[in-house]
């Protein structure tokens, strides 16, 4: 169990976190969601004891391992493998002493805890995780040094998980990953066998990998069961019956204060009006729910659109050193109304394909034939340092309308997302995500036929991801694509390609099918690694032999269903306990029953978190034995 109990922190000089307090069963898998800026990292400075809290506490069993990915990428000349491997510090020391123990006591006490923590399997292990994160057997034996940053963070994470972890905080770790690592790691948090709390923006990643959400708002946590999908509908129909019942309260309150204002003062009524001011004590205020705006993207409409294909490949290659190709064989086309995400791992060749359509790189072979009047948008996520520190989104902006009045240039700037408080903010001092809306408006401002984004949600949380899928289908032209959020891609493209082995070709199935592909490519990988019994012969084997787990697993299943159910009923009980206490009169008119309507809040609200409890960990055992 972990706990975290009215916990404060300040960070230079911003309270973020006001008497915070959640509690966390053994095994949970939690999805820390807020604003950006809310608090989210603080959250995790203060659990690993990096920063001291103003007040409160979190309290962690004894001698438990806490792990996050290091701040440092490692670039070190030793090898990928070595690296992840020295993670295990237990198991590392223990085979440094192995080599100069004398005693065949401790000899044998080593050789027994080696066995105990499962050293013998520790290489094919680490081989696994850093397969699953994009590295190849080759890969892994290279120096961390020959990467590029983004790469070594990949092993930095492989190390932290390698290490297992009791507890395994993770703060935005798809932001270095591909669609497949994401994949592989939303598989892997999902089957994790210890707790874990993981701060993401991924939608998807947030629905399929963790059981439960924390949600950090208004410098307080709250505990939701379910996943990002389930959170956000809570979280509605909480906000809702909060509005009803402050607008109720409100109403009552000024009813009480309006009897008090006319007869405070007659002395025939004054008796009754310190009744009522009595009872308006008694009645509290409820708070108002607070709505954070996100300002909405837009993107301007191309004027006119070329016919069809804009952009039209036969036999294309492309490449950075002449006769040594990236991509290859290329034949397609690009319809004036196309939807495009480009899947495949890093390093095959997305970048590159994208260069190619945009101009940035010439054909090698082949033909390309491009729309007359073509006109192409590229926003890249390392475009983000060509911004000039010092100069304002205006000033970006009214180099583009070098004519425009003020008026015109900040209504521009406006429609990239960003709030009057931030256009004359200089882009050093902008946020990632404020950034990010100002590179992506930049690259769209002349409104091309064609739109390509390379990663463009990296700095983005849900909520302006959720604005720019309404920006891109609101948006006419074309759109190239190229993402580790899911989400993002489902909402938004209607075909795929496959950039793999060195070329680019349709991908017929959907996102579905294409994660089961890749998962299913990573667990062969692990069955190999760790020389598991054969697959089934066939699949009607592989259907019974599920089947029969889940038969297996059937009264554990029905177990969570009452659970389900018992917590449904418990909500709706405090749902109308609370609209009953709401109500002033009956505060005034019957005390007592009011004490009890308090009393029986409270126990069903106990109720609620027992249950929620027990719900957590059984969801936790069944979801492990069905991985399993």
């Amino acid at each position: 169990m972990i706990t975290i109990t009215d916990l404060s922190a300040h960070v230079a000089g911003r309270l973020l976190l006001d008497h915070a307090s959640v509690s966390l069963p053994p095994g949970t898998k939690a999805g820390l969601v807020g604003r950006n800026g809310a608090g989210k990292s603080t959250l995790f400075r203060v659990i690993t004891g990096d920063l001291a809290a103003e007040s409160g506490s979190v309290s962690i069993p004894k001698n438990a391992r806490i792990g996050q990915v290091a701040q440092e990428a490692p670039g070190t000349e030793e090898s990928l493998i070595s690296i992840v491997l020295a993670a295990d510090k237990e198991r590392t020391a223990l085979l440094k002493e192995a080599e100069v123990a004398t005693d065949p006591n401790r000899i044998a006490e080593i050789q027994m805890r080696l066995v105990d923590i499962d050293a013998h399997s520790a290489e094919a292990r680490a081989a696994s995780i850093l397969a699953g994160l994009g590295f190849d057997a080759q890969a892994q034996l290279r120096p961390a040094s020959s990467f590029s940053g983004g790469w070594r963070m990949r092993v930095a994470l492989a190390s932290v998980l390698f290490a297992e972890p009791d507890l395994l905080l993770l703060d935005e770790p798809t932001n270095y990953l591909d669609l497949e690592g994401t994949l592989w790691l939303e598989d892997y948090v999902r089957r994790y066998p210890y707790t874990v709390i993981i701060i993401s923006h991924d939608r998807d990643l947030l629905n399929n990998a963790v059981n439960s959400i924390i949600h950090l708002d208004q410098k307080k946590l709250t505990f939701y069961r379910g996943g990002y999908d389930s959170f956000e509908r809570q979280k509605a129909e909480a906000d809702e019956l909060q509005m009803k019942a402050k607008a109720k309260n409100e109403a009552a309150r000024k009813h009480l204060q309006s009897f008090i204002d006319r007869f405070k003062a007659k002395a025939s009524k004054a008796k009754q009006a310190q009744s009522r001011v009595k009872a308006l004590e008694r009645m509290g205020t409820v708070a108002a729910v607070i709505e954070d705006h996100v300002q909405p993207i837009q993107f301007p409409k191309p004027e006119k659109q070329p016919a069809s294909p804009i952009i039209a490949l036969s036999k294309g290659a492309v490449g950075y050193q002449p006769g040594k190709p990236i991509l290859k064989s290329i034949s397609l086309r690009i319809d004036n109304d196309d939807r495009i995400a480009l899947l495949g791992s890093n390093g095959n060749g997305k970048s590159t394909f994208a260069k190619l359509i945009s101009g940035r790189l010439q054909p090698e072979a082949g033909e390309m034939k491009l729309a007359p009047s073509l006109s192409i948008g590229f926003f890249a996520q390392h475009q983000l340092d060509d911004l000039i520190p010092n100069e304002t989104p205006v000033d970006h902006v009214r180099r583009l309308m070098p004519q425009a009045g003020e008026a015109q240039v900040r209504a521009r700037v406006a429609q990239m997302g960003l709030a009057t408080e931030k256009m004359a903010t200089a882009a050093k001092d902008l946020s990632g995500g404020e950034k990010a809306r100002l590179l992506m408006g930049l690259a769209t401002f002349h409104a091309p036929n064609l739109l390509i984004l390379d990663e463009p949600t990296n700095h983005l949380d849900i909520d302006s991801r959720r604005a720019l899928i309404e920006a891109l289908n609101d948006y006419d032209g074309a759109v190239i694509l190229i993402s580790h959020d899911r989400h993002l891609i489902e909402a938004t493209v209607d075909r795929l390609w496959l950039v793999n082995e060195g070329t680019v070709k349709p991908f017929e199935g959907d996102l579905d099918e294409y994660r089961d592909l890749i998962i299913a490519a990573g667990r062969k990988k692990d069955d190999k690694t760790h020389g598991s019994a054969e697959e089934p012969a066939n699949k009607a084997d592989q259907r019974k032999a599920n089947a029969e787990k889940r038969a297996s697993l059937a009264p554990l299943k029905k177990k969570i269903n009452e659970i389900e159910s018992l917590t449904a009923k418990l909500e709706k009980l405090i749902q109308a306990l609370d609209a009953e206490l709401a109500d002033p009169m009956l505060y005034e008119k019957a005390p007592a029953k009011a004490a009890a309507k308090a009393k029986e809040r409270g126990e069903a609200a106990a109720k609620l978190s027992a249950a929620e409890e027990e719900w957590l960990m059984l969801s936790s055992e069944y979801e492990e034995a069905m991985a399993g």
